[in-house]
């Protein structure tokens, strides 16, 4: 993956669907953005309020999902519709949405790549960013083992290594895959991967007033003994999803990478503070670092 020129959408994109937490009916718009833009949401229920640039700066504190706001404007779970966009190198978009949070969709990210390809993609004037990696970086979670690194990785591409594995008991089972990324490869191995949960945590989040219209053909709801009501799409599909969020997570440094991340028993939080320590001097060498996630 060498330098290449930005990219935005050739034309509007449409996706319409029920968000995982609120359960609103959303309309999601995909619309093409100038050179340097970047990715901005735009919460059209919320008349006067600001776009929110997806990037760092502007992520918020959450449980198990990235979150982005901008004044009185907050959108929950962008992390697949970033996803999506990062896949397939769209890095100039305006994601317009009429409620807080995008359609779940089928929990994958595949849904928003159907909509993109359909729209189509039309290559800008202005070079993409590239962080290169030089040094290493990690963050080590003592308490319960979660760990992320990065590191210079001999190709100019972005490698992501994930290894799942939450214990006997687990009705999750042990999964590690490394992926190289490539807009094909993205589309073909990665995209189609959905969210995942234990019956458990649904019946908690539900008491909390979450997931009202989710059901179990709408993501991976494990119960003791496997996949409720649903089928995986491959036996590692979980740590391809994980990947999926690496990739949506990372695209919030707002230019390609060249690396590679290894990360453990990881989550959304670990993704940020990852990339906040090899972000920090841009091009130059990542220091090593050790904190707590």
């Amino acid at each position: 993956m060498i330098q290449r020129n930005q990219r935005t959408l050739n034309r509007p994109a449409k996706y319409c669907g029920v968000g995982f937490l609120t359960g609103a009916d959303v309309t999601l718009n995909l619309l093409p953005a100038d050179e340097n833009d970047g990715i901005r949401f735009q919460r059209l229920d919320l008349p006067g309020t600001e776009p929110i640039p997806a990037t760092l700066d502007h992520v918020i504190p959450r449980q198990r999902r990235t979150a982005i706001s901008n004044g009185a404007a907050t959108v929950e779970l962008v992390e697949h519709v970033m996803a999506a966009l990062a896949g397939l190198q769209i890095d100039n978009c305006l994601v317009q949405l009429n409620a807080p949070e995008p359609p779940g969709a089928d929990g994958s990210c595949l849904p928003f790549v159907h909509a993109i390809l359909d729209a189509g993609i039309a290559e800008q004037s202005a070079p993409r960013d590239v962080l290169v990696l030089s040094g290493e970086s990690r963050i080590q979670s003592p308490s319960d083992g979660t760990e992320i690194s990065a590191a210079p990785v001999f190709r100019r591409t972005l490698v992501v290594t994930y290894e799942l594995d939450y214990g006997p008991r687990s009705p999750i089972k042990p999964q590690l895959l490394t992926f190289e990324y490539s807009p094909e490869s993205f589309v073909a191995n990665i995209a189609y991967a959905r969210t995942f949960v234990l019956e458990s945590e649904v019946a908690a989040l539900k008491s909390q007033g979450y997931g009202s219209r989710v059901t179990e053909k709408d993501l991976l709801i494990f119960g003791p003994h496997g996949v409720i009501g649903n089928a995986l799409r491959a036996t590692d599909e979980c740590a391809r999803h994980k990947i999926l969020d690496c990739i949506g997570d990372f695209a919030l440094l707002g230019c390609d990478l060249h690396g590679h991340f290894r990360a453990y028993r990881t989550g959304h939080n670990h993704n940020h503070a990852i990339c906040e320590q090899v972000r920090l001097p841009r091009q130059q060498k990542a220091t090593p670092l050790r904190r707590a996630a």
